[in-house]
Parts: structure tokens; C-alpha cells; sequence
């Protein structure tokens, strides 16, 4: 599997005459569009599990709202790295 990939990744990077086929920002843009989706993903499971504790005991409000927040918090790492690319 990792051979293939490793043969995708030198097709896309190679120098032709019009330069590679994914320049730098569109590899940081699609990071960012990645860890949207994993988060979005992530938040999915994360909201509905605190949605659910939070209607049988209102005291694990703070507990359910940290565990929502956490993977905002990649998507936010994407972005400073895409800002520093």
C-alpha cells in the first residue's frame, strides 16, 4: 500500500514544464479541507454523546462542552500550519 502511495506522491510532485500538479498552497488547502473533515466527523460522535449526558445530568455541561471543543481545535492547528506554508 505504502509503495503505491510513494508512486502517486512522485507522479503529482514531479517537474514537468508547467511545474507540479499540486502546488504548495493547494497541498495546504487540502490539509485544511482534511482536518475539516475529521473534525466535522469527530464532532459528530463527541456532540450527540454530550447532547445525551448533559439531558440525564446537567452537571456534566463543562465536561461535554471541553469534549466538543477538542477537535475544533485540529482544524485550528491546519490552519496556523497553512498560514505558515
Amino acid at each position: 500500500m505504502f509503495e503505491n502511495a510513494l508512486q502517486v506522491a512522485s507522479l503529482v510532485l514531479q517537474d514537468a514544464s508547467s511545474g507540479p500538479a499540486i502546488t504548495s498552497t493547494g497541498m495546504a488547502a487540502l490539509a485544511v479541507g482534511l482536518a475539516g473533515l475529521g473534525a466535522g466527523y469527530a464532532e459528530r460522535g463527541i456532540g450527540s454523546a454530550a447532547v445525551g449526558a448533559v439531558a440525564e445530568d446537567e452537571d456534566l455541561f463543562v465536561q461535554a462542552l471541553i469534549l466538543t471543543v477538542l477537535p475544533e481545535t485540529i482544524l485550528i492547528f491546519a490552519l496556523v500550519a497553512m498560514i505558515l506554508a
